[in-house]
C-alpha cells in the first residue's frame, strides 16, 4: 500500500497546473457564478497541498488518521461557508468528487503502460475521496442543521415578543403551540423584561394558542410562578368557552391566578389592580369646565 500511497502522491505533485485547470473547471460548470473563480483556484490549490502531505504521511487508504486532520478541517470549513452560501449538497461534495477525474486521466497518462500499477492507484485514489467526499456531505448536512436550529430559536425568540403596555404592565401574546423549550424562551423573555421595566402585572394572552391539554397548562402555570418569583403578579387572558370547558375537565387548577376572556379586559384589570383607570376624553373635558 505505501508504493500506491507514493504514487498517489506524485501524481498530485506531477503536474498541478493542469490539475487545478480540469479540477476549477469541473466544479465552475456545477456551482456556477456562487464563488469566483480566483477564490475557488486558491481553495482547489490549498487542498492539493493538504492532500499530499497526508498521503506522504498516511500509507493506509483510511482518512481517519491523525494525518488527514488538517485536509478534513479545510473540508469542514469550506461546507460550513457554502451552507451559509446557500449551495446545495451536491455543489459542496463536488469540491471532491470533481478532482477523480483529472487525477484519473494523469494517472492513465503517466501509467497507463502498466495496467496493475494502474488499477491499484485508482483504487487508493478512489477509496480516499470517496471518503473525503462523504466526510464534506456529513459535515454540509451537520452546517444545515445547525442553521435550521438557530433559525428555530431566533422564530422562537420573535414569536414571544414581551410588550410593555403601560408604566407596571406588560404583555406577552402567545401564538402557535406551547413546549418545554418554548415555555423556556417564554419565560425567560418575560422575567428579563419583568426586571428591566421593573413591572407589577404580566398579562400572558392565550388567544392564538390553538388548544390546552394538561401539559400546556402545566407550562402556564411555571411561568406565572417564575413571575411571581419576581415580584409580578400575572392575568392570563384569551380563555375562550372551550379552552375553559377543556381546563374544567382536565381538572386543572392555576390557583389563584385572575384570568379573561380577551386581552382589552385584562388590560382593565391590570389598569385596576396598579390604581389607574380608562374613560372618554369628553368626560374629563366636562369635569374641567365645571370646576
Amino acid at each position: 500500500m505505501a508504493g500506491e500511497s507514493s504514487l498517489f502522491s506524485s501524481l498530485l505533485k506531477k503536474d498541478e497546473t493542469f490539475l487545478l485547470s480540469q479540477w476549477t473547471d469541473a466544479q465552475a460548470r456545477v456551482v456556477g457564478t456562487k464563488i469566483s473563480n480566483e477564490e475557488l483556484k486558491a481553495q482547489c490549490k490549498e487542498f492539493l497541498g493538504l492532500l499530499v502531505e497526508a498521503t506522504q504521511a498516511d500509507s493506509s487508504e483510511s482518512t481517519h488518521g491523525s494525518a488527514w486532520a488538517p485536509a478534513k478541517k479545510m473540508l469542514a470549513d469550506i461546507s460550513r461557508s457554502r451552507t451559509l452560501q446557500g449551495f446545495t449538497p451536491t455543489e459542496t461534495a463536488i469540491f471532491v468528487f470533481s478532482l477523480k477525474k483529472p487525477l484519473f486521466d494523469l494517472a492513465k497518462k503517466e501509467l497507463g503502460g502498466n495496467s496493475q500499477e494502474l488499477v491499484n492507484v485508482i483504487w487508493s485514489l478512489t477509496q480516499r475521496l470517496d471518503q473525503l467526499g462523504l466526510y464534506t456531505a456529513e459535515m454540509h448536512q451537520k452546517s444545515r442543521e445547525e442553521v435550521i436550529v438557530r433559525q428555530q430559536e431566533d422564530m422562537l425568540e420573535l414569536s414571544t415578543p414581551v410588550v410593555k403596555l403601560w408604566d407596571g404592565i406588560l404583555a406577552l401574546p402567545m401564538i402557535g403551540t406551547l413546549d418545554s423549550s418554548r415555555t423556556q424562551v417564554v419565560m425567560e423573555s418575560l422575567l428579563q423584561k419583568i426586571v428591566e421595566t421593573e413591572s407589577e402585572i404580566a398579562i400572558i394572552d392565550i388567544t392564538g394558542v390553538p388548544t390546552v391539554d394538561t401539559l400546556v397548562a402545566q407550562h402556564l402555570i411555571k411561568t406565572v410562578t417564575a413571575a411571581r418569583l419576581m415580584g409580578a403578579e400575572c392575568i392570563i387572558s384569551g380563555i375562550r368557552p372551550q379552552i375553559a370547558a377543556t381546563i374544567v375537565h382536565l381538572g386543572v387548577d392555576l390557583g389563584t391566578v385572575a384570568t379573561k376572556s380577551t386581552l382589552a379586559d385584562a388590560f382593565k384589570l391590570a389598569l385596576s389592580r396598579t390604581g389607574k383607570s380608562v374613560g372618554k376624553a369628553d368626560a374629563f373635558m366636562h369635569r374641567e369646565i365645571r370646576t
